[in-house]
Order: structure tokens, then C-alpha cells, then sequence
């Protein structure tokens, strides 16, 4: 182990002995103090969605660690198999909530990408570890960036095809984002399909696309079995992006919100467990590889989980913007400059007409109130501001305060 893990590792195993401390300093914060009494939630027992990702490990650690039961709660992590799956089973009530893409909670929300109902996003999961696999196919043309991906798609456009996982989620507006950061038009200089995450691999490898975006481990795995290297991390997009989130229906919050609110609790304490150490790492990712969840070799998991990255080209790098659940709090708080960026790419790339009232809109999916509730009970401390700032791939920078000339503002563009 090197010296820099090790040193993570040990501030990781301090801040869990100093919190072990605490609680037996204040046995009023011993397991189960919330779970009794007023905070008892509505609903004991809810089925939350996952798809086989990395980023569902917060959910499934919850339960395997009994995190839920500490706040009266019986979380039971369901297998899914598309985003689109996802969604319908969130709207027709068969799922009390999901591990779920951002954009695809404010899709549905807004009724494009699917039915529309009015939904909610409780919290974010995690911030990064996403990235876009280019087939190594392209790599014997002489494309290893995006710069010479442009040069290939001009002399042939029309002729190469990328992968997203949802219209409206995060994975398509990384990858048209990093398509247009190198003047490559998404919807007119290639053809974009959709495919679930955990087929993305098998689909490369008979050549059905030439890059896709997706979450981990498939982009690793891509590597791992020699069809494709990654050409860009998500975090090299925007770093410390919100990634998945835990949404559910605003109907859901309304009639259950103490069980919205110990959701929240259980899986922000599983979320502080997994940053803590390495070990804790090192457990999840043995956990989630099981084939009840993500049903990949641990290796694949663990590598950039720890922020061990290699992109198939020959090149490594330990980063530091590896995949986060907790972050000291800063992962999980549903800024609402966050949830109106992806507005703003709705609206860039035609999904959306008009332009929405994107601060209202935000304000109504966002359940910060509810979030702060929770991250009192876990003592999380939360930001000043609901808006955050940001710097993305291309230069341009994202504060939330005029979405609509900022939606407009792009070279590329529908």
C-alpha cells in the first residue's frame, strides 16, 4: 500500500474510532434512537431500485450493514434491469424509490423521457466515476481524444455511433457535453442509441457502437477484456459532478416523509462508512460485485473506486476525483443549481421546447428542507447556499444565476 492510501486509510480509521467514541460518550445516539417515537417512519420496510453500477453501493451497503435499522427501517435493495424499468416501477408505485440518474427523475418530472409525474429528489448518491469508452477499433484509426475523434467524424459523418444509457439522464448530457466541447454535434455529426448499462460492454464488442457513457465498472470492464479504453473521465468534465441520486414521486414524500427522511439518514451513514477507509472500500466492492448487484469480478469494482485509474492506452494515474459517496458531506446535499444544470442540457439539446422556470422547477424536485432534516439526525453539516459553482471541460463555468442565457449560450447546439 502506498503511502498516500495509507495515510487516507488512517485519517479514515481515526474519524470512525473518534465517531465509535462519541457514541458512547451520548448513548442518545446509540442504534435505534431514531426509529422509536415521533421519527418512527410511516412505512417500515421500502424496495429501492438500484441497476448494476458502482454508484448503487450506498443503497446496498444500507441494508448489508443494517444502517437502516438504526432509523426503524427495512431497506430491501431491487435489481433492475434498464433505467427505463427504473422509471416505470418508480411511477406506478412498484418501487418506493431508486438509485437513479439525475435527469432522468427531472425527465419524467417535466414528462419528457416518459410519463409525466411530479417526482422528487431526496439526495445526491455520489459525485464522479463515470466516463466514455471509446472501441479500440478507433484506436487503430489513430483516435485516442477527443480531437481526433472530430478529425475522424468529419471526414465520416453520420458513419460512427455512441451510446447513452437514458435520453434524459446523465450519462447522454456527459457525452453530448464532451462531443460539443470538441465541436462534435451529438444529434447531427453521429448517431446516438441507448443501451443499459450492464449491456454496454457485449454491445461493443460485436460492434454495435464506437463509444458509449456509462457508469462503472463497465467502462473498466471495457478495458479489462480489450474492446475499448477510456477516452475521458466524467470528472474530467466536471468535477465533482452530481451523479446518481435517491428520487422517488412527490406523491411518496408527501404521504411518507419520516421513511423519506430515514431513507435519507440510513444511506448517508452508509455512504460516510464506505469514504471512511479502505477497508470499507474494499468491503463494499466485495459486496456489490455479488451477482445480486453489479455481477463483475471485485477487481473491477475496487481499481477505480480507489481512484487507481488506467485508460487502456498505456497510461495510470492515482485521481483524486475518483467516484465519492460522502466527501465529508459535501456529496450528498440536492443543490439546486444541480438539478437546474440538467434543465439547462434538456433545453440545449431539444428535449425541452421552452425554457422552463428552471429555479421553480428545481425548487419543487429538490426536497432540501427534508435533506437538512436528515443530515441533522446523522450530524451532517450542510452549505450555505442551495447554488454552487462550477468549471466544466470546456472552460465555460456554471453558477445557476441566469440559466436561460446560459441554456442559449452554446456554439453547440440543437
Amino acid at each position: 500500500m502506498d503511502k498516500k492510501i495509507d495515510i487516507v486509510s488512517r485519517r479514515g480509521f481515526v474519524k470512525a474510532a473518534a465517531g465509535a467514541a462519541l457514541m458512547g460518550m451520548f448513548p442518545g445516539l446509540n442504534a435505534g434512537v431514531w426509529a422509536q417515537g415521533s421519527d418512527a417512519p410511516e412505512k417500515p420496510e421500502v424496495k429501492i431500485g438500484f441497476i448494476p453500477l458502482t454508484d448503487c453501493a450506498s443503497v446496498v451497503m444500507a441494508a448489508a450493514k443494517g444502517f437502516d435499522k438504526k432509523y426503524g427501517l427495512k431497506i430491501v435493495p431491487t435489481k433492475e434491469a434498464s433505467w427505463a424499468s427504473v422509471r416505470d416501477k418508480l411511477v406506478n408505485g412498484e418501487l418506493d424509490a431508486a438509485h437513479v440518474l439525475y435527469g432522468l427523475i427531472y425527465g419524467v418530472h417535466l414528462g419528457i423521457g416518459g410519463p409525466k409525474k411530479d417526482m422528487s429528489v431526496l439526495m445526491s448518491l455520489n459525485n464522479n466515476g463515470q466516463a466514455i469508452t471509446l472501441a479500440n477499433k478507433l484506436k487503430d484509426l489513430g483516435v485516442t481524444d477527443g480531437a481526433g475523434l472530430k478529425k475522424l467524424i468529419t471526414a465520416k459523418p453520420g458513419e460512427y455511433t455512441f451510446a447513452q444509457t437514458f435520453p434524459t439522464g446523465t450519462h447522454a448530457m456527459w457525452l453530448y457535453y464532451w462531443l460539443a466541447a470538441h465541436d462534435i454535434n451529438p444529434f447531427k455529426d453521429v448517431k446516438t442509441i441507448t443501451v443499459p448499462p450492464p449491456q454496454m460492454v457485449a454491445n461493443m464488442r460485436v460492434g454495435n457502437m464506437d463509444g458509449f457513457c456509462v457508469g462503472e465498472p463497465w467502462n473498466n470492464r471495457a478495458i479489462m477484456d480489450k474492446i475499448g479504453f477510456t477516452a475521458v473521465t466524467s470528472q474530467d468534465i466536471w468535477t465533482d459532478h452530481p451523479e446518481k441520486v435517491l428520487g422517488t414521486t412527490a406523491e411518496f414524500v408527501a404521504k411518507y416523509p419520516k421513511t423519506a427522511i430515514a431513507m435519507m439518514c440510513a444511506i448517508i451513514e452508509a455512504g460516510r462508512w464506505i469514504d471512511a477507509s479502505l477497508a470499507n472500500r474494499r468491503e463494499t466492492a466485495e459486496t456489490i460485485a455479488q451477482k445480486a448487484y453489479v455481477n463483475t469480478d471485485m477487481d473491477v469494482i475496487l481499481e477505480r473506486m480507489l481512484g487507481r485509474y488506467s485508460n487502456g492506452l498505456g497510461k495510470s494515474w492515482d485521481d483524486k476525483n475518483h467516484m465519492k459517496f460522502f466527501n465529508d458531506g459535501a456529496v450528498n446535499y440536492p443543490y439546486l443549481s444541480d438539478g437546474m444544470w440538467f434543465l439547462t442540457q434538456h433545453k440545449r439539446w431539444g428535449l425541452l421546447k421552452d425554457d422552463p422556470d428552471y429555479l421553480g422547477v428545481a425548487k419543487k424536485v429538490n426536497q432540501v428542507e427534508l435533506y437538512k432534516q436528515a443530515a441533522a439526525r446523522v450530524g451532517v453539516s450542510v452549505p450555505k447556499s442551495d447554488m454552487r459553482t462550477s468549471k466544466f471541460i470546456d472552460g465555460v463555468v456554471w453558477d445557476g444565476k441566469d440559466p436561460k442565457k446560459y441554456a442559449g449560450g452554446f456554439k453547440v447546439k440543437v
